[in-house]
């Protein structure tokens, strides 16, 4: 692949948030990339936060929208001046509207090596079932 098609890329993989109603803190916001699975029993959703920890990842829900944001501090130490930044740190946010299929109480996240990962249970009702048939 030529440069220029890995650069567009790689900036397309970490795109910055542009509208300032969705950014309260200084620095840049970026937008996770995420990808969203479905089975008879939940809906699985992974989102791409590299260099954020658990304690710094937020994960709200209300008035049926989940948000997701979290926060990236730079890698080095504060002994060590840079050289080359490639790594560009700043903050992860996306929203998502929650239709009445997912049960909200019911939710599970998990954060390992910088990917979260929801799972969104459906409530009973949105299950497939099947239906048994009587003979007269």
């Amino acid at each position: 692949m030529a440069d220029t098609e890995t650069k567009a890329l790689q900036d397309k993989e970490k795109a910055q948030v542009t509208s300032p109603a969705e950014t309260t803190r200084p620095g840049p916001a970026f937008i996770p990339a995420v990808d969203i699975f479905e089975n008879e029993k939940e809906l699985t959703l992974l989102a791409d936060m590299p260099g954020v920890k658990a304690g710094d990842l937020h994960i709200g829900i209300k008035d049926g929208v989940l948000t997701l944001s979290g926060e990236t501090n730079p890698p080095e130490k504060p002994s060590e001046g840079d050289i080359l930044r490639e790594y560009r740190v700043g903050n992860y946010f996306r929203e998502f509207t929650l239709s009445g299929v997912i049960d909200q109480e019911k939710i599970e996240a998990g954060l390992k090596n910088g990917v979260l990962r929801l799972i969104l249970p459906k409530v009973e009702a949105a299950r497939p079932r099947k239906i048994e048939v009587k003979s007269a």
